[in-house]
């Protein structure tokens, strides 16, 4: 490689290198190719050893970004780390005046310095990895903003010839990496411009006036469409379902046939009950008989009699029982169970629900509210429904009930039970299922903003 020409005034040899870096930089695409020319080309314009490369980040930090001679550059080494803390006191020291000759100017920002200029513990490795001098140069538009700065090191002294044209390239690349970086939001811009000191009581006090804003607290939870009104249908004996008469989810009227169970059990016992009874009536027969010859056969009469209405009884029990194995509907509604085929053949006890039998026109909403979201509720506030079938229709309902303790809802999180009444009941019917969003009372924005992380601390800390 050949040795470049020593930097002279921009008229003399050094100004066609000037000018080609300047083209350079303006063909750049990208920051990364950008910071690789200035690391590594800028030696063309004045010469160098290594030249250390720093931008300004978004949160107006420094930021190690390119090292002359290195592809890429690992922050983690401890070189770069011992860079990062030079240009970290650098950037908060005021520059060492330099000796110019009189009615020069320094370039502004412009610091020579040496090992002896820095801390102990950042002078002690200088002789490791870097050469007597060093020259540190801010990238500086020309609107006045600093866009990130560069350190060169040599073994020669620096001129104030060999700083002005170097300063003179800085506003250049300034001015290709403002280009290139991307915009700061307009938003940023002006949250940037509020935390101003003369504009911090202002913001302050428009906080807590937006902190105070009232608003209506509520809460969304796992919500199903229940009927208000509803009478449990249940097994009359025991036995054997054996016939549905009325399809699941249909309307019946008063006397309409709903189910039936398995009457071969009751029939073979009604059969038996028939035989003992007859039985018991011809022990008594015999008994009347004898006791017109023997009158110890007169105290057996009333025994055997007895024996007779006790199977009579029996008997008118198991017909009875027979009668009632076709269930009926007791009143017009909607019969409400699971599939048939889920009951057909099942035995069932006396009691076991089967289905209900839910008044039309009653509709309401179950709502399972989970326990860290319990709000305070109030009877008659509003609630509304978005059915999974319709979820952009909202339904309208007043709440009526909560219950006093939790309970295990069906996915498996204690919750308290929320009872609603729907306003329209035309576009709903029982079994559809969705979220509820129930409202509370009015409380300040800050409070619904941070109750739950508060209720967290407090449980956390114990107050």
């Amino acid at each position: 490689m050949n040795a470049p020409l020593k930097a002279d005034a921009p008229g003399g040899s050094a100004w066609p290198r000037y000018v080609s870096l300047q083209r350079r930089s303006l063909e750049c695409a990208e920051v990364a190719e950008l910071g690789f020319l200035i690391a590594n080309e800028t030696w063309h314009l004045v010469p160098y050893r290594q030249a250390v490369l720093f931008l300004q980040n978004r949160f107006s930090g420094s930021r190690l970004t390119a090292v002359s001679g290195l592809v890429s550059v690992v922050e983690s080494t401890p070189f770069t780390q011992w860079l990062t803390s030079i240009e970290k006191h650098l950037a908060g020291v005021q520059p060492a005046p330099m000796n110019l000759k009189p009615g020069e100017e320094a370039p502004s920002g412009a610091s020579a310095f040496t090992a002896g200029d820095l801390p102990t513990v950042l002078a002690t490795p200088w002789m490791e990895w870097w050469p007597a001098h060093a020259l540190r140069l801010p990238l500086r538009t020309p609107q006045g903003t600093e866009v990130g700065s560069v350190i060169y090191t040599r073994e020669e002294a620096w001129t104030p010839q060999d700083i002005r044209l170097l300063s003179l390239m800085h506003t250049q690349y300034a001015y290709c990496l403002q280009a290139l970086r991307p915009s700061r939001p307009a938003w940023r811009e002006r949250i940037l411009a509020l935390t101003r000191p003369s504009r911090r009581w202002w913001v302050a006090l428009a906080m807590l006036l937006i902190a105070a804003i009232p608003v209506r607290t509520s809460v969304l939870a796992p919500a199903e469409i229940i009927a208000l009104q509803a009478t449990a249908v249940a097994a009359p004996a025991d036995g054997i379902v054996k016939t549905f008469h009325a399809p699941p989810n249909r309307d019946v009227k008063a006397g309409d046939l709903l189910f039936s169970l398995d009457e071969s059990t009751l029939s073979n016992r009604v059969q038996v009950a028939e035989r003992a009874l007859a039985v018991a009536r011809t022990d008594a027969l015999s008994a009347q008989q004898r006791a017109i010859d023997q009158a110890e056969g007169r105290a057996d009469i009333a025994v055997l009699q007895g024996r007779v209405r006790e199977r009579e009884a029996e008997l008118a029990l198991l017909i009875d029982a027979r009668k009632r194995l076709d269930v009926v509907a007791s009143q017009d509604g909607i019969f409400v169970y699971t599939d048939p085929n889920d009951w057909l053949g099942r035995p069932v006890n006396t009691g076991e629900r089967i289905g209900q039998l839910a008044a039309p026109g009653e509709l309401g909403v179950l709502v399972w509210l989970p326990v860290p979201d319990a709000i305070n509720l109030a009877p008659g506030t509003d609630m509304k429904v978005y059915l999974q079938v319709q979820p952009l229709n909202a339904l309208v309902a007043k709440l009526e009930q909560t219950s006093y303790q939790a309970a295990m809802s069906p996915d498996g999180v204690m919750a308290y039970r929320v009872r609603g009444r729907l306003n329209d009941e035309g576009r709903a019917h029982i079994g559809l299922r969705g979220v509820a969003k129930v409202y509370g009372e009015w409380k300040p924005i800050a409070y619904w903003l941070f109750r739950r992380p508060l209720g967290a601390v407090r449980q956390w800390i114990g107050l």
